[in-house]
C-alpha cells in the first residue's frame, strides 16, 4: 500500500484506526468538493479577504456543514469524526478561508445544546444549509484570554436584554448572520456573571467594523463588532443566565481538538511537500536533500510529526467516546501548535528564498499556522491548565 500520508486512511504512523469505512467514504466526498469548489479559487479569496457566501451554500448543499447536528434540525446526526475529516481536508489543501469548523463545531453545538426549542428551529436548519453563518464573540480590545476583564454588558429590561460593548478578532465576523455574544449579566460577579446571548446581524444597534488585516489566514474574514444598546429577546439567551463561563469551559476541549487535528495533518502534508522540493532543488551541484544537515532536519521532522499523529488520533478517539479531558485537549493544542510552528519554520528555511514568496505554499502555511499558538487559548494558558494538574 502507498505510504503517502495524504491518502485516506494513512498517516506517517501507518494505517489509522480512528476512522471507519463510512468516515473514509465521506472523506472522498469532502476531497472532491474541495478540489472543485475551493482549491481553484482560494488564492483569489485571499486577495479579496473573504470567502463568497455562495461557497457556504454549496457546502451546506453537499452536507459539509454541521455533520454532528441531529437530522431533526437538518444535520446528519454523525459523530465528530466527520467534522475531523473536514478539518483535515482544510489542512491538506491549506485552504484556510472557509470558517466551516468554527461554524459547525464551535458555534452550532452551543445552540444545539442550550437554545430553546423554538430558537433551535429558527436557526439550526438554516445553519446546516449555509444560509445562516455563525460566529462567537468573546475577545475584547485589551482583554486577551482574561474573561474576568470582559466589559460588554447585557442588562435585562422586561423581556429583552440590552447589550452594550465591543468585540475584536471575531472570525466569520463579516459574514456572520448570527453571533453568540459573551456578555456580563452580573458585572460584579466576574467570571460567574457571564452569559451567552445570540444576536442576529440585523439587530438595531449591532454594527460590524472593518475586516481586519492579518499576517495570515487572509481569506478568512475577521472583524470588530460593536453593540450600542442592542435589544434582543430574553429567549435568545443560551442556557441559564450567569452560567456562560461554565458552558465555555465545557465546549473548549472540542475547540482545542480542532486546532490539534488541523496541526497534525498540516505537518504531515507540508513535510511531504518539503521532501519533494528538496529532492528537486539543486544547490552546489546536488539535491538539497543530499546535504546531511538537511536530511537530518527532515528526519527529525518526520519523527516528531509521526509522534504527534499518534497522540492526536488518540485524543480524537477519546473524544469520540466522550472521554477527552480538559487537560488532554490543552496538551494536544499546546503540542500541536508549537510543533507545527517550529517545523513549518524549518520547512520554509529548506525552501530558501522561494519559501518567503507568497506563491509557494509553505510561506502561506507558515503565516497561517502562527495563530495556532494564540487562538483557542494561548500556549501560555494551555501550560497554566496543564500546570494546575501537577
Amino acid at each position: 500500500m502507498d505510504t503517502n500520508p495524504a491518502l485516506p486512511g494513512r498517516s506517517l504512523a501507518g494505517p489509522r484506526t480512528v476512522y471507519n469505512s463510512d468516515h473514509e467514504m465521506f472523506r472522498d466526498q469532502v476531497r472532491r468538493f474541495f478540489e472543485k469548489h475551493i482549491v481553484p479559487f482560494h488564492r483569489q479569496w485571499e486577495r479579496d479577504g473573504i470567502v463568497p457566501r455562495s461557497v457556504w451554500l454549496e457546502a451546506g448543499s453537499a452536507g459539509l456543514l454541521c455533520p454532528m447536528l441531529s437530522e431533526e434540525y437538518g444535520g446528519a446526526g454523525a459523530d465528530f469524526g466527520y467534522s475531523a475529516i473536514i478539518i483535515e481536508e482544510i489542512a491538506r489543501t491549506n485552504c484556510t478561508g472557509p470558517g466551516f469548523p468554527l461554524h459547525s463545531d464551535i458555534v452550532v453545538p452551543y445552540i444545539a445544546d442550550l437554545a430553546t426549542e423554538q430558537r433551535k428551529r429558527d436557526w439550526l436548519p438554516g445553519m446546516a444549509r449555509g444560509e445562516i453563518i455563525g460566529a462567537i464573540a468573546m475577545t475584547e480590545p485589551g482583554m486577551g484570554s482574561d474573561l474576568k476583564a470582559m466589559r460588554t454588558t447585557a442588562r435585562r429590561e422586561g423581556d429583552e436584554y440590552v447589550i452594550s460593548g465591543s468585540k475584536t478578532f471575531i472570525s466569520n465576523g463579516q459574514l456572520a448572520d448570527l453571533v453568540i455574544v459573551c456578555a456580563k449579566t452580573d458585572p460584579s460577579a466576574g467570571r460567574k456573571g457571564i452569559s451567552l446571548i445570540c444576536v442576529p446581524a440585523d439587530a438595531p444597534g449591532f454594527t460590524k467594523g472593518r475586516n481586519l488585516e492579518k499576517i495570515g489566514l487572509h481569506a478568512q474574514d475577521t472583524s470588530e463588532l460593536f453593540f450600542e444598546d442592542v435589544r434582543v429577546p430574553v429567549a435568545n439567551l443560551l442556557g441559564e443566565e450567569n452560567k456562560g463561563f461554565n458552558y465555555l469551559i465545557r465546549n473548549l476541549p472540542q475547540e482545542r481538538l480542532v486546532i490539534a487535528v488541523r496541526a497534525a495533518m498540516g505537518m504531515e502534508v507540508m513535510l511531504e511537500k518539503t521532501v519533494a522540493y528538496t529532492k528537486e532543488r539543486q544547490a552546489f551541484g546536488q539535491p538539497v536533500i543530499d546535504f546531511q544537515h538537511n536530511r537530518f532536519k527532515l528526519a527529525d521532522a518526520k519523527a516528531q510529526a509521526t509522534m504527534f499523529r499518534v497522540f492526536a488520533d488518540h485524543c480524537l478517539a477519546l473524544h469520540l467516546r466522550g472521554e477527552l479531558t480538559v487537560e488532554l485537549a490543552a496538551t494536544a493544542k499546546l503540542l500541536g501548535a508549537e510543533m507545527q510552528n517550529r517545523l513549518f519554520d524549518d520547512f520554509l528555511q529548506l525552501h530558501g528564498g522561494y519559501g518567503y514568496m507568497a506563491e509557494y505554499e509553505i510561506g502561506r502555511a507558515w503565516a497561517d499556522a502562527r495563530i495556532g499558538r494564540i487562538y483557542g487559548g494561548s500556549s501560555e494558558i494551555m501550560r497554566e491548565i496543564i500546570g494546575r494538574t501537577l
